[in-house]
């Protein structure tokens, strides 16, 4: 990775707020006025570069080109989960401590990590906030769950995700897993019970056999564990914690962090990486 050269008389301080702060387009299409606030907080308070990408390419190039700079995010949901996405095929997430500014109606899971709601907060939090070390959920197709998964997928409200974005159904293929076979058209969800076998860490929870209505898996927090929920019909549901979980059987897809669908697939299984990534907060 390259590094800025920077004046060697610079304190810590100093060189932890030299940030590089990417806005979505969708941000600046949507809530231009929370955008400019947002970065006049921002480069009031620090040296920092900002970067108006018009789409994915340009993102990726962006953050590849971070050097020295910390990655500060001014968009949706979708947007933090592309830049971890991205750093993490990198393998360039383990140095790397993100901000964001959420902007747009697609930032529940910004809250649910404890990002302040508004942009003068959020930018004061990507400047003076602390590091924390965040789990991460990682299935074997490579694919990154920042917060918790859903099988089968809810159904998104519509307006949900705003306007069609052309640019971002590309992006999407960042978060999305490739079945190891062709793909098959799957049936759309309707909410009837699924045949699967639902695993954590080896011991089966539900087989086959018994029709499965929901399955839930998330971050247990503070344990390094994932908490896992699966619902079936006419039983009491089932809870319990994992470093690993597995779900096979018939075809099914799967919403990550309310914002991404993968599938459809037949097998899939999800790690816990402890305190795999960083964010800022206050």
């Amino acid at each position: 990775m390259a590094a800025l050269d920077l004046p060697s008389d610079r304190t810590d301080e100093e060189l932890s707020r030299q940030l590089l702060v990417i806005v979505d387009p969708f941000a600046r299409r949507t809530d231009g006025e929370s955008v400019r606030i947002a970065k006049d907080v921002l480069c009031a308070g620090a040296t920092a570069k900002v970067c108006l990408p018009d789409g994915p390419e340009d993102f990726a190039k962006a953050l590849a080109r971070r050097g020295a700079r910390r990655p500060v995010v001014v968009g949706d949901d979708r947007a933090l989960l592309r830049a971890v996405t991205l750093l993490h095929r990198e393998r360039e997430l383990t140095d790397a401590v993100f901000s964001m500014v959420p902007v747009g109606a697609g930032v529940s899971l910004a809250r649910s990590l404890g990002v302040p709601s508004g942009a003068v907060a959020a930018a004061r939090a990507a400047l003076y906030g602390t590091e924390r070390r965040l789990d991460l959920l990682v299935d074997d197709s490579d694919g990154v769950v920042l917060g918790d998964l859903r099988i089968p997928p809810l159904a998104e409200a519509p307006g949900a995700g705003g306007p069609d974005r052309p640019w971002l159904r590309t992006c999407r293929s960042l978060v999305r897993t490739l079945a190891a076979r062709p793909a098959r058209p799957a049936p759309a969800d309707s909410g009837a019970p699924a045949r699967l076998r639902v695993e954590a860490d080896g011991v089966t929870l539900v087989d086959l056999d018994q029709p499965v209505e929901r399955v839930r898996v998330g971050p247990a927090t503070g344990t390094g564990l994932a908490r896992v929920e699966v619902r079936c019909p006419r039983t009491a549901g089932l809870s319990t914690q994992a470093r690993t979980v597995t779900v096979s059987g018939e075809d099914f897809r799967y919403r990550s962090d309310s914002v991404a669908i993968g599938g459809p697939v037949r097998r899939r299984t999800w790690t816990v990486r402890v305190g795999a990534w960083g964010l800022a907060l206050p």
